[in-house]
């Protein structure tokens, strides 16, 4: 027996060394769907007592599972977890799992396999799932030894949650979870090629420094890394100490409270023109947490062209992938701002700076035409916003309601608007609200939605139902794939291909009925079509302590603006119609 390890006296099912092992690492929430290759694992956690906090949510689909994980993840900062069947289950994993690998989520996903004998031999209900997602987990495990499980569910964990955070794959074979042994509990992980905890070099730093000293117009462009790396508080203090204006990505917002008069909200290519002026004219970006994604940079070759570049992230692999940096720095994004905090950086004035992104910002604001008469997304965000004065988690689908959403909502705490940025996954806004409320209960959680995103997977509702969990949901319906149509709009002449959602037989209903299927899950919901229901409407929906759907009729002519175009720059910007 190893000395760093535990050995209890009793022999163990593997399924029930999972769950030990998962009580241990101290879950609270399971989000799993049973199968016959995971029912093992199932039934181990009806046998969990009472006494150990454990509680397992039965989705009403594996994708809505393992979003709902994320939200979980995302919100709290601990470790969501899925568990799922073979074959289909583990396959409908995949969508969260690609989407967790690229916005940086700690998940850990376990799946049922069929018996060790007959993998690779086109079993009932077998897929190669370790294979398959390969490319898009942190790292995954085919266990093949019961006696390996203890070992394995830790490192799954250390793995998920430290340096850049991701989602680790375990595959557990339906024998390995029938055999037996006495379970070897190890109280540390000890992995020789894996070193997660990385800091600046103390001239690293100094370079960093010097640079500020020198700059006259720096910027601070935030990213998610800053919140995966617990740095909300560092930045702001990093933010007082030198005056420097800070812009984000859409996964950094509410890292830095955009109501701070050095916010200058998200840039990219719906981000805020005042954002895109400000990097676009920087001498200096302080790039903290950050892979200059192409939603950001647009032309790469342009995109802060006239500015030295200080690049500083935890994965080693994004230093330099995209954009090259003058000043690279491999390390814990917190690490730097604490050290950065205590060092001397000059006393530069930066008002002159921070006066002309101020007048560029009261020039050309986020805007849009109000008619009078149609709700428009904007004015129901506005009104979300000013009505939770930011004490929300916002959740949202994919398109342009969530474009929308990082325009008008004001968020002031990290970790508060949740989306899936990098993969853009339709149907992620429901069941991850789902999972932030259960790992956040004390908080407000709304899905702000699109009518295509949400029918995506609806049948949360169901979930929301029976495990007395209360989301809320705003559908932003327009009757058409908001985000494609706009293209639509703007490059193929208004061309509708495949892009109308609504009945074609009768387009002046709006189809489906939302509230009708939410009222059939059991859950409450109102339909509102003027601009004067808005107010009330969001009160009740407020006010109540249960799932509720708001389904919001809204015009599909109604464009997300400012927009940069693919692989374009900020000259080319479309600010309005």
């Amino acid at each position: 027996m190893s000395p760093n390890a535990m050995m209890t006296e009793k022999a163990l099912k593997g399924s029930d060394i999972t769950v030990e092992a998962l009580v241990r690492e101290g879950v609270e929430v399971i989000f799993g769907y049973p199968g016959g290759a995971s029912m093992e694992i199932h039934q181990a956690l009806t046998r969990v007592g009472s006494d150990r906090k454990m509680r397992v949510i039965l989705p009403r689909h594996e994708q809505g599972g393992i979003f709902a994980a994320e939200g979980y993840a995302k919100a709290s900062g601990k470790v969501g977890v899925a568990l799922a069947t073979s074959g289909p289950g583990a396959t409908n994993l995949i969508t969260g799992l690609a989407d967790a690998k690229m916005d940086s989520v700690p998940i850990v996903a376990i799946t049922g396999q069929v018996p060790a004998w007959l993998i690779g031999k086109d079993a009932f209900q077998e897929t190669d799932v370790v294979g398959i997602s390969r490319p898009i987990t942190k790292h995954n495990y085919l266990v093949q030894n019961v006696e390996d499980l203890p070992r394995i569910i830790k490192e799954a964990f250390h793995l998920a949650s430290s340096g850049r955070p991701g989602p680790v794959l375990v595959d557990i074979p339906k024998n390995v979870q029938q055999s037996e042994c006495v379970p070897e509990w190890p109280s540390e992980v000890q992995m020789r090629s894996y070193r997660p905890y990385i800091e600046a070099r103390k001239r690293e730093l100094e370079h960093i420094a010097e640079a500020i000293r020198g700059a006259q117009k720096p910027i601070i462009y935030a990213g998610n890394g800053t919140i995966c790396g617990n740095a909300s508080q560092e930045l702001g203090e990093f933010v007082e100490k030198t005056g420097i204006p800070v812009v984000m990505t859409v996964l950094g917002l509410g890292v830095f409270p955009s109501n701070h008069p050095l916010c200058f909200d998200m840039l990219g290519m719906h981000g805020a023109f005042y954002a895109n002026y400000a990097v676009n004219h920087a001498d200096l970006l302080l790039a903290f947490g950050v892979r200059f994604d192409d939603r950001v940079t647009g032309k790469v070759e342009e995109f802060a062209k006239h500015g030295k570049i200080v690049h500083v992230d935890i994965d080693a692999s994004e230093i330099n992938k995209i954009k090259e940096a003058h000043i690279p720095v491999t390390s814990d994004i917190r690490h730097v701002l604490q050290e950065l905090n205590k060092m001397d950086l000059g006393k530069q004035d930066y008002s002159g700076w921070v006066q002309e992104l101020d007048g560029v910002k009261q020039q050309k604001p986020y805007r849009y035409e109000d008619n009078g008469e149609d709700i428009l997304p904007q004015y129901v965000l506005e009104q979300l916003s000013e009505k939770t004065q930011g004490k929300a988690i916002i959740t949202t689908g994919v398109g342009q309601h969530q474009m929308w959403a990082a325009q008008f909502f004001k968020f002031l705490y990290p970790r508060t608007l949740l989306t899936s940025a990098g993969l853009g996954a339709m149907g992620f806004g429901y069941p991850a609200a789902l999972g932030a409320k259960l790992g956040c209960p004390d908080w407000q959680v709304i899905d702000i939605d699109g009518d295509g995103s949400f029918l995506m997977n609806l049948q949360e509702l169901a979930t929301a139902h029976i495990e007395e969990i209360a989301v809320k949901a705003v559908i932003m319906n327009n009757q058409h794939l908001g985000m494609v149509m706009q293209w639509e709009d703007r490059f193929y002449d208004s061309n509708r291909a495949h892009t109308y959602i609504g009945d074609p037989r009768d387009p002046e209903s709006i189809y489906p009925s939302f509230v009708a299927i939410a009222e059939g899950f059991g859950v409450k919901g109102r339909r509102i079509s003027r601009k004067d229901e808005v107010s009330e409407a969001l009160d009740e929906m407020l006010a109540l302590d249960e799932p509720y759907l708001l389904d919001v009729v809204v015009p599909f002519t109604e464009h997300v603006l400012p927009m940069i175009p693919t692989g374009q720059t900020f000259g080319d910007i479309i600010y309005e119609d």
